[in-house]
């Protein structure tokens, strides 16, 4: 029998999207890909070079579970330079990608019962990783006309003395927004651990990302290099947390995990040490595409109440077209040949809405477009 952790666990439908793509690709048909949370650019020059020179140089055995010390010094030197915050390098454990990192967080925080808050929408995977070491998601709405930005005050009403620790992620995933420093100060004094996803700083396009570090020393903070550094593939990241639950956090490493790649993590040194031009590229390339999303999704009828500045998506409240996302996202992919990925992925309250990825070619967003377009006049 399969175990009720795995029963109870939902798809990631973003996914489902791809590989209803994918199967109409092989029938020949050519889909426009809009849903793809994935930079299109290939990694830096410099990173393919430091991972393909450790290979060579026979740096391909286990590392330290906490991770090679200059990257972990490395990690530590970025986020003094850009948020003026000191990091310790034995507060830092490198991971295989942000996944593992946000799922060995979740399994030190939380004991059976425990609760989390999180913010409705969020990323579509977050109640998986809380509900599979059985804590407890208690969602807090957030609203299009609020920029999808969490009230200190609604999350305080859902506080109890379960709740273990509240989930941040600004920018954000699906809705580009970013939470104000005043805010994000609230809701560092509202008691609770503060868990706070940071994978799309850097990704910013007006004002600047702000750390929970600049708040709080109660948090631990997810990141790493695959969205800045289009480095998806190549799976890096890591957590900052207390030097408390360093030794808690190294043994679920090494007991699941062991260690992050090798050579992978030699290519997370080069990246935040010589990539600072690709980086700048490909920033201003995406906000090109994000001022031409915006532009064309309303032409075409959408609304958009408060524009994103981070990360690189656009969440469009389509209500007007159908309640159900997800049959309106697989029904633009089959009769528009456009991937969409439905609102219902991210909770309850990003029913009828659709996310759009502007991490495709500029040429690509106006296909997309233009093509969403012909399928709205046919409804």
């Amino acid at each position: 029998m399969i175990s009720q952790r795995l029963e109870k666990m939902t798809s990631f439908i973003v996914m489902d999207v791809m590989e209803k793509a994918a199967e109409l690709a092989r029938q020949g048909i050519d889909v426009v890909h809009l849903e793809v949370g994935e930079p299109d650019f290939d990694a830096p020059a410099c990173v393919i070079e430091a991972v393909t020179r450790a290979m060579r140089d026979g740096f391909t055995h286990y590392t330290h579970s906490l991770g090679v010390r200059e990257l972990r010094e490395a990690i530590c030197a970025y986020y003094h330079d850009t948020y003026n915050v000191s990091v310790d390098p034995d507060q830092v454990v490198v991971t295989s990608g942000s996944s593992p990192a946000i799922f060995m967080a979740c399994a030190a925080l939380l004991d059976p019962g425990d609760e989390v808050i999180l913010s409705d929408p969020h990323y579509a995977c977050y109640p998986n990783f809380i509900n599979f070491v059985q804590g407890r998601c208690v969602r807090v709405p957030v609203h299009e006309a609020d920029g999808f930005q969490y009230r200190p005050e609604a999350i305080r009403a859902k506080l109890t003395d379960r709740t273990k620790c509240i989930f941040v992620n600004s920018p954000a995933n699906p809705t580009g927004t970013l939470l104000s420093p005043e805010r994000m100060a609230a809701v560092a004094g509202l008691g609770p651990w503060v868990l706070s996803d940071e994978i799309y700083h850097g990704l910013v396009y007006e004002g600047r990302a702000r750390s929970i570090l600049e708040f709080s020393d109660r948090a631990f903070v997810i990141n790493g290099f695959s969205k800045l550094f289009a480095m998806t593939g190549l799976r890096l990241g890591y957590i900052i947390a207390p030097k408390a639950f360093i030794r808690p956090l190294q043994k679920i490493h090494q007991n699941f995990f062991i260690s992050a790649n090798g050579p992978v993590q030699k290519a997370g040194i080069a990246a935040l040490q010589c990539a600072q031009a690709d980086v700048a590229r490909m920033v201003a390339t995406y906000d090109t595409r994000r001022r031409a999303m915006i532009e064309g999704l309303r032409r075409i009828g959408f609304k958009i109440a408060v524009e994103p500045t981070g990360a690189f998506y656009v969440f469009v409240n389509a209500r007007h077209l159908s309640v159900d996302s997800y049959a309106l996202a697989f029904d633009i992919l089959e009769k528009a040949h456009v991937g969409v990925t439905p609102g219902i992925d991210f909770g309850p309250n990003g029913e009828g809405f659709l996310r759009f990825s502007y991490a495709n070619s500029l040429e690509n967003i106006q296909e997309g477009l233009a093509r969403l377009e012909r399928y709205l006049k046919t409804r």
